[in-house]
């Protein structure tokens, strides 16, 4: 990972090696040139002058040695020169140079400590299925050395298990590198695609927690504000009649009562809102044990809505004027009560349906009902007639003198319901049929 002063982890980017870099800041290493790095010039460097220095110790030996022949000690300065250079080349073009180095680092003594650093960089930057048959061609190439110097003088045993050695040395050395960055690039990847999963989970929570209280500002607030809207179209609608002469003047105590209920639903719905947020900083909002929540700091608890609750939603809707039929008869909850969960999204279910026929048939009779039992389902089905016009109406209105619908809404009710009822693995369903709209809700209800 690199911040804006161009570090790598705990490490400068300088101080890597150029493979190591490259992949740090998401270039691919294979297909193009990769930059060498501080460390990599400071690299190269000291190896360089270490070849050479181990390359003249080798030559000095080598030239007292008996039984070379002469035109090998005159080739074996310039062999080892060949060699030395050409580890500046060795990281851009590996193969190459090993192939080019293999003359210098079979026949002369001098090359001896560039063909370490060749050798070992073969095994670090060219993969296994190419750099193992050029180690055996270095293997074979050395058999020339052996008998114009080693045959003669009676040392065949000795040259050739330091010969094997050497190579084999060096390049487990390279071998072993070689792992080590691979190890760290594939560590580096899965940290890459970790932060990148990381990411994209958190933007799916934040598009879940969006979701969420969307769902919550609907269900909640849509539904009070209707009421008030109703209330507030009824005050609004008598003191029009009133001004026309076609009905009796509102009294004063008939406004004051009509101000307290818009008032008592107004306080109503900001108390809900409050819940609402409360709900959704809790950590684990959405499952609630017992049907409550806290903070945990101020040690308070926000109920949620159950079953039981649901008469008292449609007290509150009959108050407002809307006929209301409630029917739970064949609701079994007292032999074992769904989770609280399941029934906060019940609740939401009567409310939506109870909202939406408020606001597109107003004046109609709703029916609730609830149904079901352990070991099934728990059902929940709203119902009113359809308005004149909508489809599915067999012609003429269901509910006669009912006005053209007034109260604006969001059009994501049943939307946010659906996504409740599918959290609970339930089924939302919506038509209309024979001049009546129906929602209905169909939740498991496990035995135990």
């Amino acid at each position: 990972m690199i911040d804006g002063s161009g570090v790598t982890g705990f490490a400068p980017r300088s101080l890597l090696p150029g493979e190591l870099a490259a992949a740090s800041v998401g270039a691919g290493v294979s297909g193009r040139k990769v930059r060498r790095t501080f460390r990599d010039g400071v690299v190269d460097g000291l190896l360089f002058i270490g070849a050479v220095m181990v390359g003249l110790v080798m030559l000095g030996t080598g030239q007292s040695t008996r039984g070379v022949p002469p035109w090998l000690q005159e080739l074996d300065p310039l062999l080892g020169a060949i060699a030395c250079l050409a580890l500046w080349w060795r990281r851009r073009f590996p193969l190459a140079v090993t192939l080019i180095a293999l003359p210098a680092i079979s026949m002369s003594t001098s090359a001896f400590g560039a063909g370490m650093a060749i050798i070992a960089n073969l095994a670090i930057r060219v993969p296994w299925d190419r750099s193992i048959p050029v180690l055996g061609l270095y293997l074979a190439s050395s058999v020339p050395n052996l008998l114009i110097v080693s045959v003669p003088r009676g040392d065949v045993g000795l040259t050739i298990a330091f010969t094997v050695a050497y190579y084999l040395l060096f390049f487990a050395w390279g071998s072993a590198l070689r792992a080590r960055r691979l190890l760290v690039l594939k560590l580096r990847e899965e940290a890459d695609r970790e932060r990148a999963d990381h990411a994209r989970r958190l933007r799916d929570a934040r598009r879940a927690e969006r979701r969420a209280i969307a769902r919550e500002m609907h269900d909640v607030l849509a539904h009070r504000i209707s009421l008030l809207s109703v209330h507030a179209g009824a005050l609004a609608y008598r003191s029009k009649q009133a001004d026309a002469g076609t009905a009796p003047a509102l009294s004063d105590a008939e406004v004051s009562a009509s101000a307290q209920v818009i008032r008592g639903n107004a306080h109503q719905a900001l108390e809900e809102l409050r819940e609402v947020l409360h709900i959704l900083r809790t950590e684990g909002g959405e499952e609630g044990d017992g049907g409550t929540q806290t903070d945990g700091t101020e040690g308070t608890a926000a109920p949620q809505p159950r079953l039981e609750d649901i008469r008292h939603l449609v007290e509150e809707a009959r108050a407002a004027g809307q006929p209301v039929e409630f029917r739970d008869e064949e609701l079994r909850a007292g032999e074992l009560p769904p989770r609280p969960q399941q029934q906060r999204t019940v609740y939401r279910a009567v409310q939506e349906g109870l909202t939406n026929a408020r606001k597109h048939a107003p004046g109609a009779k709703v029916t609730v009902r609830l149904g079901g039992g352990p070991g099934g389902e728990l059902t929940v089905e709203i119902s009113n007639p359809l308005p004149s016009g909508s489809p599915g109406s067999p012609g003429g209105s269901s509910a006669p003198g009912i006005p053209a619908p007034g109260i604006p809404g969001a059009g994501a009710g049943l939307t946010g319901l659906s996504e409740r009822v599918e959290l609970e693995g339930g089924v939302l369903e919506h038509d209309g049929a024979d001049g009546v709209f129906t929602l209905r809700a169909r939740l498991p209800w496990p035995a135990r």
